[in-house]
């Protein structure tokens, strides 16, 4: 691959697979020095890139891979070599890396640079994960399914130049055109770990270029680049006409481009021509009958021209060169609109089947320019019947004809020119727009610009348009030749012919003249030997488009036919390129495009045999693998990634356990090992099994997580030997960002036995507040048989754990089944969760900038993140919320955070709010509760008691307003019982009162009320809840739908109006019907309350769809209504077909094409009562995702407060000083001495909490990178604090040769001058540290004035101020514990009237200074010294390899391979039962044992077989297409789905006793599971009943059985039906040979 200029390199990609599984992908990138190894973790698939020298960057790709393979080559399992990146995507249990191994070099050499490659082979690189993540059978087929896209010579790309644009393109190539980018989704991984360029940008379509000319000619390059839009993707039967993203089906943007090229340092010449090609732009399919010979065509017959005004618009945005006519001067006239141009080349004869497209299409345009929506666009449709044409007057009179028709469109569109100048240093001289990037050295200058466009269509977009565009490039061609100096005229011309059949490309001269140049300026003159004269001037200069008006043989004689041939040669090959991509063969009629080449008659008749064959390949696809290449396009490209990968996370969970994570404390094993436990923590030995010493009770394990993170599962790795019960049973679980704040998050946590290598999942909830467990039904009713409640509908009980971004240390103790009886056993321990991206917040880059942004918003506005009652985005659709101020509207437009199904304001976390017109506010402090998100930062340990207040507040004024609504509709003396609409109305106001289930129970239980008597999940019949969790279920598709289509039609049209009613239009408490003119008045009936309202008489009015009555907003059903009738009665009314139209881009997951009409609505009235209820509840589920949402961005913005202190004075803006950078690259090193820093945030902390004053910056600032943070913040210790520790854990173990103590901007005193001591260890204990020195930090700072003055200028060029602790002997360590004293109180050393003085700060330097003092060391006094620093440096190196690594295990595992082969001495042997009976849904089960049976002593459970989807409810904001918030953390793992099983036996007399209640672990289905009971049980029943969140697991949508609105509310796979059996414990010598017969 060519390297850009400077370059010295190709691009490359080394993909390593272990022999352990572990996958590492090397690259070397042209732009970038050195190579980078990024690791493909085993378990989730997630990438990880630390950008750390010797661990990830290296300087070859040798170096790299002697890293990786530890220096044996051997160890790779395979290789595979390839060029570039094309995407990579973690799809539950594979990983799919995408490369390109071979590559073409289609147009070698742009002007200016750059080589666009055609991918000729690629290959999909399945990696086997680790992942137990239950996952169906349908979407493994359709991962499989994924890799049979047909990549190989169908896309292209270039790495140094923006190809999605027209060239040359004024946009650098990392900002691309997202119309035409084909791997956006695959590429978004590199783009999360800071990689970006590693991944190229992908474009589908043709890319080739040919020369034309010969030797001692002038030549030239011609290149036709056709850019495939991926706006609407599809098939041929599945994707024609327009959709609801505004494109139609197989769209392609073709350019010409046209150039001389010149030497090295010439300017270069270049024009280039853009027309479009697609589908008829209306609402139209075809549906394809085996029987006929034709598809049947259709027209949508709602509203089928929406979105025609759309799809005219972006072209006109596009093509629009009017803006540009100030650059371009005189050299181009001024234009006063845009001229879009259609050649419809539709057959619209009488009886032709094409005829009604054409009839549609004229009228679509009538209804365009109706709507006056584009008043300075022009659109022209020509209408020309290309077969009847042929068929009638022959190919070459249907060509006349053409270019009659495109004469005067193409002249008045014209080309864009202009000059590619190497230099920028002439740039005043070019007349014109000057276009300069970074991808390029020198700059563009355009002399004119294309004005508008046009575009050809047939049918499908295909053969005769592929032959209409050819022979109207082709006129292009001739003029863009002429235009560069290149004539392509004929000596036949002439009357005499040139030898050279290739000659003659200058303008032929006429009889009697002659060419010269002259000697001495080099320039062209010509002689007339007729009359003896000479003229600089040709003396016939050639006429512009003159061949427009030749006839067809006029052109073919008069034109040098080579170029031509390679023109058509282009064209040949893009059209078939194009009709594979769109019907899975070539082109047909590609003949005509032979026409001027003499052996023309032959190849038509080969071309009417191959047509054929074509035609019977196109029906059998067409038929047979359209749905399969529809669904491969669609997940390529990321959509509908809900209906083809419903379980796969977006992005996967980080294993911060791994690779640096280690043990704080050794765990013991019974084989002498050197590790300490390291191998449990490694993936490098799956098959190992750690044995503890015998008779050990517990066993509590203390890991440190290589990065700080939300954790968010604990994933087990099964191992034993025969006897599986050494295995724990349970375990518990504490987080905490170090050793002294661990909470209990789990206790006693459920491990069944299982088979050696079972991989189990248990999910990790955040740490629960007591009160909240004790208070709210799911804590306290869990273990009450009776009470327990299932929540069908939604977790009505939910409790809400604390989300910690910093955990850092993670706490496991396991129990042993058996008490003593034998020793346990251990596989691999890993520790799942969600980091942030810190690497990118430190550098602004990457999903880091948006945190910061975060962050800006909090820090200008303290209470951003709490939306006002203005900025709610879901009171937009309500009447009482129509009169917002003007100022509130145009910051909606304004806010890039509007929610898309709503047209409402809101931010990425919009907190819910009560509507103030609906609910009397008590002043400001309604959301008050998220105030803890916005704080002033304090100490660690500092209570925050004015957040504390203020949420004290907030409950009581939300709480307050909870009970009012609940009167309203109860009474005062809550004598009315509430149905189950009331009960889901009260629940959203308690949500956008911003109360949790907690809160509100306490409010309930604090007047009496049982919070259970108005939860909804028990005021209605199973039977209906199944139906309506069916319906829901389809309105939350839909909404995921139409999000996606909103998004992607927002492309090149910036946001989209949406409609006055949104996805849900709830009425709230207190509003009813407007009546006047309302005919409908379906909300008429309000209860009484303080703030009810109705809607003025001036509201307006709309018409319903159905009944066509006017309606006002409040008795509207929401847009989800709509959108659902519509689909539902598609499918009743067209059955299974499944050839009509697009399944992308549609307002629904369509059979077939046809408009949703979505500026209509439809009254409650029309609407079904379950749809009005479906959408209540789906309503709420929203609520509740938004309120996880907020609650997981307050938690990271918390955490960044922590680290870098964001709340302090000018933090933020002081940090975009580009000095900054420059200074680390340059002084770093310097500082260091040549060694590496060792403890830096986030791969180093504490280990123990650290005293900090109250405005001081936070503690762990002082390990935050060496540029990070505001200049004037340090932290400092709490006054009168005489010592602090630093107890650092390096985030690798290192040979440490010294540390280094950043000075603090205040400098030092002789009183605050501390002395330090410095310890190291590889323990958390005290007492088995080793001292490496003890300092006075004055003596060493004697010969250092400047160290006892305040720091007021910023020195780039210099070393910071700075003291080094170096060791006499580098030591091997993990962890580095720093004690910092002052001197003693009293010391006559100390002056604080003189010292003192020399630490004064002015208060606007400042940050920290309070106001009644100046001394920034801290302290409530001026004379007050206090302990302080700006950053720690450990100074050393990593440790590359561990010494000394090999273990003596496997020669002492010999000898205990007798004790893990010994079998249990009773085994389990499957107990015969009577009878069985399922009750509740499936999920209570009741089995009945024989008298006489032997005691009860287990029962297996096979694993269920359903998935956990990600998409439960419609979209509540556009975060973006992937559902993926600002902190990468899903709904799922803020608040996880757990399942327990609660087993009660029947003892004598008739008394149900419950035994055993166990939290389920998640595993791969159908993997047996095994639950010994404590002890044996003797009873005639047991009943096992499943618990918990069952309504958050469906079944595998590939075998859900179509059984409509009659499905059970919860998932088939959750049945008990054949999932458990019973067994007992016995010897298996007594059995004898029927031991193995009923063994279980």
């Amino acid at each position: 691959m060519e390297s850009p200029v400077g370059g010295s390199k190709d691009s490359s990609v080394i993909v390593a697979t272990l022999d352990t599984g572990e996958v590492y992908i090397i690259v070397s990138l042209y732009s970038r020095r050195g190579t980078q190894v990024i690791y493909v973790d085993p378990t989730t698939g997630a990438l990880r890139y630390h950008g750390k020298r010797g661990y990830d960057i290296f300087r070859s790709e040798n170096e790299a891979l002697d890293y990786v393979t530890n220096g044996s080559r051997w160890s790779c399992k395979s290789t595979t070599y390839g060029k570039v990146i094309l995407g990579y995507a973690a799809l539950g249990s594979f990983g799919m890396l995408l490369v390109a191994t071979r590559l073409t070099a289609s147009i070698p050499d742009l002007p200016g640079g750059g080589c666009v490659y055609t991918v000729s082979e690629s290959q999909w690189i399945k990696i086997p994960l680790q992942n137990p993540q239950p996952q169906g059978k349908g979407e493994v087929k359709n991962i499989q399914e994924l890799t049979d896209l047909e990549i190989d010579g169908k896309h292209y790309f270039c790495e140094t130049r923006d190809m999605t644009r027209p060239f040359p393109s004024r946009m650098p190539f990392q900002n691309p055109d997202e119309e035409f980018v084909w791997n956006g989704w695959l590429s978004m991984p590199f783009k999360n770990i800071g990689l970006p360029q590693h991944c190229v940008i992908l474009l589908q379509g043709f890319a080739e270029c040919r020369s034309f000319g010969s030797s001692g000619q002038l030549e030239g390059v011609v290149a036709l680049i056709a850019r495939r839009s991926r706006l609407h993707p599809g098939t041929r039967y599945l994707a024609r006409g327009i959709n609801s993203c505004f494109s139609t089906g197989n769209e392609v943007e073709c350019e010409q481009l046209v150039w001389i090229p010149k030497k090295a340092g010439q300017s270069v010449p270049f024009n280039t021509y853009i027309w479009r090609r697609g589908t008829i732009p209306i609402w139209w399919g075809a549906e394809l009958k085996i029987t006929a010979a034709e598809a049947e065509i259709y027209v949508s017959d709602q509203d089928p021209y929406k979105g025609s005004a759309q799809y005219y618009q972006r072209l006109s945005n596009r093509y629009d060169a009017r803006k540009f006519d100030a650059a371009i001067g005189e050299n181009q006239k001024k234009k006063s609109f845009v001229p879009i141009v259609c050649i419809n080349l539709l057959r619209y004869g009488e009886g032709k089947s094409e005829s009604i497209l054409v009839h549609h299409f004229e009228e679509s345009l009538n209804y365009v320019r109706s709507t006056g929506k584009l008043p300075d666009t022009r659109i022209l449709l020509i209408n020309y019947d290309w077969h009847a044409s042929v068929k009638l007057k022959g190919e070459q009179l249907t060509i006349e004809g053409l270019w009659k028709y495109l004469r005067s469109p193409t002249m008045a569109i014209g080309f864009s020119e202009g000059d590619y100048l190497p230099s920028r240093q002439r740039l005043s001289d070019c007349r014109g727009e000057v276009i300069c990037t970074d991808d390029f050295e020198g700059a563009f200058c355009l002399r004119s610009l294309q004005n508008g466009v046009i575009r050809f269509n047939c049918a499908d977009s295909l053969d005769r348009t592929n032959a209409a565009s050819f022979f109207g490039a082709l006129q292009v061609f001739v003029e863009q030749c002429r235009r560069l100096g290149i004539s392509l005229d004929s000596n036949l011309a002439f009357d005499y012919q040139s030898a050279n059949n290739h000659g003659g490309y200058t303008a032929p001269l006429p009889r009697g003249w002659e060419k010269r140049t002259d000697s001495v300026t080099g320039k062209t003159y010509y002689i007339d030997h007729n009359t003896r004269t000479t003229t600089w001037i040709h003396p016939c200069p050639d006429k512009p488009w003159k061949r427009f008006d030749m006839t067809f043989e006029e052109f073919k004689m008069s034109t040098i036919l080579s170029p031509v041939s390679q023109l058509a040669d282009l064209f040949l090959l893009a059209g078939d390129i194009h009709a594979t991509l769109y019907t899975g063969s070539k082109a047909m009629h590609s003949q005509i495009l032979n026409i001027f080449n003499d052996e023309g008659g032959k190849f038509k008749q080969f071309s009417a045999a191959q047509n054929v064959k074509i035609t019977i390949q196109r029906r059998y696809k067409n038929a047979i693998v359209d749905s399969s290449r529809q669904k491969q396009l669609e997940m390529f490209l990321g959509m509908r990634l809900f209906k083809h990968l419903p379980s796969v996370s977006v992005q996967p969970l980080n294993v911060p356990s791994r690779p640096s994570g280690f043990f704080l404390k050794p765990v013991a094993n019974i084989y002498p090992s050197s590790d300490g436990g390291t191998s449990l923590l490694s993936f490098k030995k799956k098959d190992m099994i750690w044995v503890c010493p015998q008779a050990a009770d517990v066993v509590e394990l203390f890991i440190y997580l290589g990065e700080p993170c939300h954790v968010c599962q604990l994933l087990l790795t099964i191992s034993h030997g025969a006897d599986d019960s050494t295995y724990p049973s349970t375990v518990d679980v504490r987080t905490g960002r170090n050793l002294d704040s661990l909470k209990l998050i789990l206790e006693g946590a459920s491990i069944p036995q299982c088979g050696s290598g079972t991989n189990l999942i248990i999910p990790l909830p955040g740490a629960v507040n007591s009160d909240d467990m004790a208070i709210t039904g799911a804590g306290a009713r869990l273990h009450d048989q009776e009470a327990s409640i299932l929540p069908l509908l939604y977790d009505f009980e939910e409790l809400e754990g604390e989300l910690d971004f910093l955990t850092r240390v993670v706490t496991l103790t396991f129990y042993p089944a058996d008490s003593g009886r034998s020793s346990m056993t251990f596989g691999e321990i890993e520790i799942l969760g969600v980091s942030l991206p810190w690497r990118g917040v430190f550098s602004q880059e990457g999903p880091g900038a948006r945190l910061i942004e975060l962050a800006k918003r909090i820090q200008k506005q303290p209470n951003s993140l709490l939306p006002s009652p203005d900025m709610n985005p879901f009171v937009d659709a309500s009447p009482s919320n129509e009169k917002l101020s003007t100022s509130v509207q145009q910051n909606a437009l304004a806010n890039p955070w509007a929610d898309l199904l709503t047209g409402g304001d809101t931010f990425c976390d919009p907190v819910f709010e009560l509507v103030t017109r609906n609910v009397l506010h008590e002043g400001n402090d309604l959301l008050d509760f998220l105030d803890q998100a916005v704080v002033e930062h304090h100490g660690a340990e500092t209570d925050h008691n004015s957040s504390s207040k203020q949420g004290e507040r907030h409950q009581d004024s939300g709480t307050h307003q909870y009970i009012n609504c609940l009167k309203s509709l109860a009474g005062s003396h809550m004598e009315r019982k509430l149905d189950f609409m009331e009960a889901m109305k009260l629940e959203i106001e308690r949500l956008r009162l911003n109360l949790s289930a907690a809160e509100r129970d306490r409010a309930l239980l604090s007047t009496g009320i049982d919070p259970a008597t108005i939860n909804p999940n028990v005021l209605l019949d199973e039977s209906y809840m199944g139906r309506l969790c069916r319906v829901s279920k389809s309105l939350a598709l839909l909404g995921q739908t139409a999000l996606e289509d909103k998004l992607v039609g927002s492309i090149g049209l910036g946001d989209i109006d949406d409609n006055l009613i949104d996805f849900w239009n709830i009425t709230k408490i207190g509003e009813s019907c407007v009546g006047f003119e309302c005919e409908v008045r379906a909300e008429t009936s309000a209860p009484v309350f303080a703030s009810s309202t109705v809607s003025s008489a001036g509201d307006s009015f709309l018409l319903c769809s159905q009944c066509e009555k006017k309606v006002c907003k409040v008795c509207c059903a929401g847009r989800g209504a709509l959108l659902f009738m519509n689909n539902n009665s598609r499918e009743v009314t067209n059955g299974a077909s499944s050839q009509g139209g697009s399944s992308h881009g549609g307002q629904f997951d369509a059979s077939t094409n046809r408009s949703v009409a979505l500026d209509s609505v439809v009254c409650k009235q029309c609407c079904h009562e379950i749809v009005l209820d479906a959408l209540v509840l789906d309503y709420v589920r929203v609520l509740i995702s938004l309120r996880r949402c907020a609650r997981a961005d307050n938690a990271a913005c918390k955490a960044l407060n922590e680290v870098i202190g964001f709340s302090l004075k000018d933090c933020l803006a002081e940090r975009t000083l580009p000095s900054d950078n420059v200074q680390a690259v340059k002084v770093l090193p310097q500082l260091l001495g040549g060694q590496e820093s060792l403890a830096e945030f986030p791969f180093a902390s504490f280990l123990h909490l650290v005293e900090t004053a109250t405005d001081s910056a936070p503690f762990l600032s002082l390990l935050s990178p060496f540029n990070s943070g505001s200049r004037h913040s340090y932290w400092k210790a709490p006054p009168n604090t005489a010592s602090v520790e630093f107890a650092i854990v390096l985030g690798t173990l290192s040979d440490v040769s010294g540390v280094i103590l950043l000075v603090s901007p205040c400098g030092y005193s002789v009183a605050d001058t501390p002395s330090v001591q410095i310890w190291a260890s590889n323990k958390i204990h005290r007492e088995e540290k080793s001292s490496m020195g003890k300092w006075d930090v004055q003596s060493l700072i004697a010969s250092s004035p400047d160290l006892y003055e305040p720091e007021n200028s910023v020195r780039d060029d210099k070393l910071p101020r700075h003291v080094k602790f170096t060791f006499r002997n580098p030591v091997r360590c993990r962890i580095i514990w720093i004690t910092l004293r002052l001197q003693r109180p009293g010391s006559a050393s100390v002056n604080f009237e003189k010292d003192f003085n020399l630490l004064s700060l002015d208060d606007d330097e400042n940050p920290f200074a309070q106001t009644n003092r100046r001394a920034s060391s801290g302290g409530s006094a001026k004379s007050e010294p206090c302990l302080h620093a700006k950053r720690i440096l450990v100074v050393g190196s990593p440790v590359k390899a561990e010494i000394g690594r090999t273990s003596s295990q496997s020669t002492d595992q010999m000898n205990f391979g007798n004790w893990l082969d010994r079998p249990p001495q009773l085994g389990r042997f499957k107990l015969p039962i009577e009878a069985e009976r399922l009750m509740g849904n499936d999920l209570l089960l009741e089995q009945y044992i024989p008298p006489a049976s032997p005691p009860l002593g287990g029962f297996r459970l096979d694993a269920f077989t359903v998935i956990k989807p990600r998409v439960t409810h419609s979209p509540s904001s556009h975060v973006d297409i992937w559902g993926t918030s600002v902190t990468f953390l899903e709904d799922r793992h803020i608040t996880p789905a757990v399942l327990y099983l609660q087993v009660t036996v029947l003892q004598e007399p008739n008394k149900t006793v419950t035994i055993a209640e166990h939290r389920l672990p998640e595993t791969k289905p159908g993997t047996p599971m095994y639950f010994d009971f404590p002890q044996p049980i003797q009873t005639r029943r047991i009943s096992f009943k499943l618990l918990g969140d069952v309504t958050a697991f469906s079944d595998d949508p590939s075998e859900q059985e179509d059984s409509g609105f009659r499905a059970p509310p919860v998932a088939a796979g959750l049945s008990l039906g054949n999932r458990i059996k019973l067994y007992y414990f016995c010897d298996p010598y007594e059995l004898g040979k029927w031991a193995s017969l009923s063994a279980i």
